[in-house]
């Protein structure tokens, strides 16, 4: 670059700042509308899928019997039809969802005409009318029905507060004050409506009477990787959505690495989403040996390692136990990588049950954590350094 270009791109740089932070806001706020658009969608669509339920079960002569066979035959006919997230699990929450907010969307205007019966209820969907009719929402209708600030992960958490009164608490904060659907849990399991009623009565339930707690601000795109939402939406979940450009080289490497040992490895997924409850957990990678006759689940860590992390393995570990292996298999093995600047790590991890059986039989198929370590060492410094020329060449042209 020439002196003088190199000048005119410094007196240009002021208009230039004050054009991207427009577009940027532009962009921001388009993103943020897509966001509440999905959420707002979903929580109805999972609300009236919930109510359909509901009625549909009421019918029934054998109420119990008749419930769980119009779970079982609707959780497989929309598996079939629209894919991931309609579990019977998930079908108990969209049908607890409505009994727990049953006259919620009264306030919201449906539309006019032969949708409507009587009592100006929707017609159920499949019963009394071909076709079923989703409320179109806009301008304050949306936040008079649910909050599209909040998500269905938000609702799921508020489900397992019983107290009415201390759930429409945490909603309300939640939406106000920008909760993460972390910090809901965490307000719930720390019992903050219950503190403030002892520490204030219901006066302090007001909040210009208090101090709000505020939220954590969430990135539209990490909120659009929500497991629930790509679920809702029929997208697949792209390992690419939970990796960033380090982690994947780091990835694609160990991957290679493993295959090539010719110790009787297989691939068997990457990012392997396991969900336990209301959270979703990610497994870097996951093979199995069949010549031990066992799976191996890689954590993969950029930056220092920390006992919580250790920890999460073992979980993993006995998560994937629980839902993954069959009779027949030996003990799941758990392996964390840790790439840090300073040094790497390897640790393997097994279970109590099964430590006999790896010092035993598994150590002559797997790679030794050193091995590992220096694999990692060397393969961090040549992704590192082909990242950088990158970039040099980039600001040089």
């Amino acid at each position: 670059m020439s002196k003088k270009q190199g000048r005119e791109k410094e007196l240009s740089q002021p208009e230039s700042d004050g054009l991207f932070q427009r577009v940027a806001a532009i962009l921001d706020q388009a993103r943020s509308n897509v966001v509440r658009s999905v959420n707002t969608n979903m929580v109805l669509a999972y609300w009236l899928i919930g109510r359909e339920i509901v009625e549909e079960m009421q019918g029934g002569e054998d109420r119990a019997e008749y419930g769980k066979q119009v779970l079982e035959n609707l959780s497989s006919s929309l598996t079939r039809s629209h894919g991931k997230g309609f579990s019977v699990t998930n079908l108990k929450y969209f049908r607890l969802f409505y009994q727990a907010y049953p006259d919620r969307l009264n306030a919201i205007r449906h539309p006019s005409g032969d949708e409507l019966d009587d009592s100006g209820k929707l017609f159920p969907v499949g019963r009394d009318s071909a076709i079923g009719v989703l409320p179109v929402l806009s301008g304050d209708d949306a936040v008079q029905g649910f909050s599209p600030q909040l998500s269905w992960s938000h609702y799921r958490a508020l489900l397992r507060v019983a107290d009415d009164d201390a759930r429409a608490f945490y909603e309300r904060e939640a939406a106000e004050s920008g909760w993460s659907k972390v910090q809901l849990e965490r307000q719930i399991q720390s019992s903050y409506y219950q503190r403030i009623i002892a520490n204030r009565g219901q006066a302090g339930l007001d909040a210009a009477d208090r101090e709000r707690l505020r939220g954590e601000s969430t990135p539209a795109e990490s909120i659009l990787k929500s497991p629930y939402v790509l679920e809702f939406l029929g997208l697949p979940d792209s390992p690419v959505l939970h990796e960033d450009a380090l982690e994947q080289a780091i990835i694609d490497n160990l991957q290679s690495f493993l295959l090539e040992l010719g110790k009787g490895f297989c691939f068997v997924a990457r990012q392997k989403h396991i969900r336990f409850d209301d959270d979703d957990f990610y497994i870097d990678l996951v093979f199995y040996n069949y010549i031990l006759k066992c799976f191996l689940l890689i954590d993969l860590k950029i930056g220092k390692l920390t006992h919580r992390d250790v920890g999460q393995l073992d979980g993993y570990v006995r998560l994937f136990e629980d839902q993954f292996k069959v009779p027949g298999d030996n003990p799941t093995i758990g392996l964390i990588l840790c790439s840090d600047k300073s040094e790497a790590v390897a640790k393997y991890s097994v279970l109590s049950e099964g430590r006999q059986i790896f010092a035993s039989k598994y150590l002559q198929f797997l790679p030794s954590e050193q091995e590992l370590m220096l694999e990692i060492e060397r393969e961090r410094r040549l992704i590192e350094g082909a990242m950088e020329e990158a970039r040099d060449k980039q600001e040089s042209e």
